[in-house]
Order: C-alpha cells, then structure tokens, then sequence
C-alpha cells in the first residue's frame, strides 16, 4: 500500500536515480528490481504484481539480464543507503 505522503521529494530523486541505473542496463526499473531480487542465487522466486499482460511480459525481461557488475551493485547500494 502506498499513500500519497510516502511519496516524498527524497523517495523520488532515489526512483528516478534507480530508474537511471535500469536504463543504462537496458532494463525498465520492475526488470531491474526483479534481476537485483534473483541475483546470484540469494532468492529462487520473487513474486510479481503484475495488473496486465504488459505489466506480465515486462517482467520477464528480466531474463534476459540477470547479472550485475560490481560497478552497478556500488551504484544501486549508494542510491539506496
């Protein structure tokens, strides 16, 4: 659930910074968080919220780039510390 007010100036520079890591990998920001949540064999499964076929196909894409540089995992734990 997310309200209006959890969506904050700071919580929206950290999306669109995220956003911008996903589009240099060639990814949408869902295909990234997915690839981030499946890395290295940490989890076996994420689950996805998909709402529609586009949402569904979307997602998988995220096969198709699974692996993470060193470089990228520094940039996405300084986004988010």
């Amino acid at each position: 659930f997310l309200s209006e007010r959890d969506i904050t100036p700071e919580r929206m520079k950290v999306v669109r910074s995220l956003n911008e890591l996903a589009a240099a990998r060639g990814q949408s920001l869902a295909q990234m968080a997915l690839a981030w949540t499946l890395r290295e064999g940490y989890a076996t499964s994420a689950l996805i919220g998909a709402s529609s076929v586009a949402q569904l196909e979307d997602n998988l894409g995220a096969v198709k780039n699974l692996s993470f540089t060193d470089e990228e995992l520094k940039k996405i734990d300084g986004v988010l510390s």
